[in-house]
């Protein structure tokens, strides 16, 4: 048994010599691998050959001497086992069958697929909340690589449109309704549509694919037909409008009422739908007085009421699917329509027409002469008895009215103005009224606006209202206040230049001369005006106001330099009358007060010497009638406590 042991072994190494034989039989390879190396060496006996057998997978697999290579590159969603079967032959004989198995591993190399690029889906407005609207079997996609798992998020495109809906879960692409639809606020919803094979964004690989999804909401019907015109509370409710009427007793009006704030008329609610309304008596239509038209709403009377009474009618307007209705209230009130007058909206009408018209031509509104004048009276009271008012000419018979139309009656042979009474008659209540129209007859009739003249332009266009001044008197009228404008203007030159032209002149280009020796002679110009003879004033009862002093320049020569002025000669001559006008000029220094003087040296050169002189306030009281020119203001000059021997400098100022 020993050596039995021994030699198995040995037998089997002997056998295994004889066949062929490879390493490893299962492998384990990627999708989308590409490689050049072999997949396994098969060990081949001396005098054998290998080959693929029949069951290998069709082209996957190659044979190089005794080398197994993979054919094709490897695809999981193809094929995910490989196999290939080894054959060793010795001649025609088979000596050895081995089977080698490659399996492929999933990659996630595939996007994912949605079976539609953009879908749309119309969804009723009356959907209830919590109902799946798409099943998710419509919306979810599908992905090749089969281990992967999709993740999927909903992404609005029409602002506001994620508060309608939403998925059911990440995974669950189920569109589910979160709140009630409205047609009038939001009839399309468009979304898009995510998906992820990653639950991460930043994961590589990872394949994302979108869908467009487009709502569209589908009107229902919601609404009870609206009695119009209507408040409204809100998208649902409408406070409806209450119909009134007035009727003239004993009378049957043979036209529709005419109702406030207006005629009876309803719409479906559901505008989207418009459902046609039928309308009918639900209550107070009992003896028959009343008749409604089942299509158009209106009211008419069946008979004539006898005395006053009020009608409270309850109509019903109702959708012609009887899918809903609704009700509203007529009040109609019968009065007494004696003594009911129509009126007038204007008392003073304006039409014009061409000299030359003949019998029959319209007159034309002067506001709008393209349009023809129309005169119209209303009754207040009774609105359904407007179309029982006629009209007619009174006092003129060159026109005539044809209903609410002014005609020519006769031949137009003169321009001018002519003025008519139309009287309005209520032919129910014989009530009547009275306005006048102011026809103007001219040479031409006006163009209507807009319209082309005979020169074969076309005429300014002008407002539709009340033309009543041409351009030709518009700029004669520019004209004329232009002109008062103008004398306006020179009238106030002239006043400025009476009260202020010695401050202008003294203001003007002697300003800019240059003064000797620098000295200011602020005295000598506010006295420049007193320069002209003038009449001797009367006493004042009081002192005139003290000026305000001169302020001396940086420049101002000393009271020692002022001392240098040459002293005059007699400033006047025995026997000469004090009240006689003397002149202020002089070459002569005169020391006697009541009197202001400007005195010139000897040599009037370059550097002229003047000096002003100022009287002392106790002569100036007392010479107030002394008729000499400055007395009437010699006071204002002076100041107090001065007299006649003061030297000049002290009173005066030099140049």
């Amino acid at each position: 048994m020993r050596t039995w042991a021994l030699l198995l072994p040995l037998l089997m190494a002997t056998a295994q010599a004889q066949v062929c034989s490879v390493d490893k039989t299962v492998f384990e390879v990627k999708e989308n691998t590409n490689s050049s190396e072999p997949l396994l060496d098969i060990y081949v006996p001396e005098g054998q050959q290998v080959t693929l057998g029949p069951s290998s997978t069709r082209f996957a697999f190659r044979i190089q001497g005794t080398q197994l290579f993979l054919n094709v590159t490897p695809d999981y969603e193809e094929n995910s086992m490989l196999q290939a079967q080894l054959e060793c032959k010795s001649g025609d004989t088979t000596v050895t069958q081995l089977r080698v198995f490659v399996s492929v591993l999933d990659v996630n190399d595939n996007t994912p697929q949605f079976p539609y690029v953009a879908r749309v889906w119309k969804v009723p407005e009356d959907t209830k909340v919590n109902t799946t609207i798409i099943p998710e079997t419509e919306l979810e996609a599908q992905d090749l690589d089969k281990d992967d798992i999709l993740f999927y998020t909903l992404q609005e495109v029409t602002l506001g449109a994620s508060d309608f809906f939403s998925l059911m879960g990440t995974n669950r692409p189920a569109l589910r309704l979160d709140q009630p639809l409205d047609f009038e606020k939001c009839r399309n919803m468009t979304f898009q549509l995510l998906v992820r094979d990653t639950q991460e964004e930043n994961v590589e690989p990872s394949h994302t694919a979108t869908a467009t999804l487009v709502l569209e909401v589908q009107p229902a019907d919601l609404r009870p037909p609206w009695f119009l015109p209507c408040t409204y509370s809100d998208a649902y409710v409408c406070i409806q409008a209450q119909y009134q009427g007035t009727v003239p007793t004993g009378h049957k009006l043979p036209g529709a009422l005419v109702l406030q704030p207006g005629p009876i008329y309803a719409v479906d609610g559901d505008w989207a739908i418009s459902q046609p309304i039928v309308y009918s008596f639900m209550k107070g239509h009992e003896d028959g007085t009343f008749s409604i038209d089942a299509s158009t709403g209106n009211l008419t009377m069946s008979k004539s009421v006898p005395s006053p009474k009020t009608f409270l009618l309850v109509v019903k307007g109702e959708q012609a699917d009887h899918g809903r209705y609704s009700v509203t209230q007529v009040m109609v009130e019968a009065r007494d329509a004696n003594g009911s007058l129509p009126r007038f909206p204007e008392s003073l009408y304006r039409g014009t027409v061409a000299r030359g018209s003949g019998v029959g031509v319209a007159v034309k509104d002067a506001a709008a002469p393209s349009q023809p004048l129309r005169i119209r009276a209303q009754d207040p009271e009774f609105p359904d008895l407007n179309s029982a008012i006629t009209y007619q000419i009174t006092n003129n018979s060159n026109f005539r009215m044809d209903g609410e139309a002014v005609l020519t009656n006769a031949l137009l042979v003169h321009t001018g103005v002519f003025y008519a009474e139309v009287e309005a008659k209520n032919t129910v209540t014989s009530g009547t009224a009275t306005t006048v129209v102011e026809i103007q007859v001219s040479e031409q009739e006006p163009a209507p606006t807009g319209t082309s003249g005979a020169g074969g332009g076309s005429t300014t266009n002008k407002p539709s209202g009340d033309q009543r001044f041409s351009a030709v008197e518009m700029a004669a009228l520019g004209g004329v206040l232009g002109a008062l404008l103008l004398l306006a203007l020179i009238a106030l030159m002239v006043l400025v230049h009476k009260l202020y032209g010695h401050r202008l002149k003294c203001c003007s280009g002697k300003a800019l001369e240059p003064q000797p020796q620098g000295f200011d002679n602020q005295a000598f110009v506010s006295e420049e005006a007193n320069w002209a003879p003038a009449p001797s004033p009367s006493p004042r009862p009081g002192r005139p106001p003290t000026p305000e002093p001169v302020t001396p320049g940086p420049t101002s020569p000393s009271p020692a330099t002022l001392h240098h002025v040459p002293e005059s000669p007699a400033a006047a001559r025995d026997g000469e009358d004090p009240a006689a006008v003397r002149s202020i000029l002089t070459k002569e220094r005169r020391p006697e007060g009541g009197y202001k003087a400007v005195w010139f040296g000897e040599d009037i050169g370059a550097e002229a010497d003047v000096v002003v002189l100022n009287e002392p306030a106790s002569e100036a009281d007392g010479a107030g009638d002394s008729g000499s020119e400055g007395s009437g203001d010699a006071g204002s000059d002076a100041g107090p406590g001065r007299g006649t021997e003061d030297p000049p400098g002290a009173d005066s100022i030099y140049f």
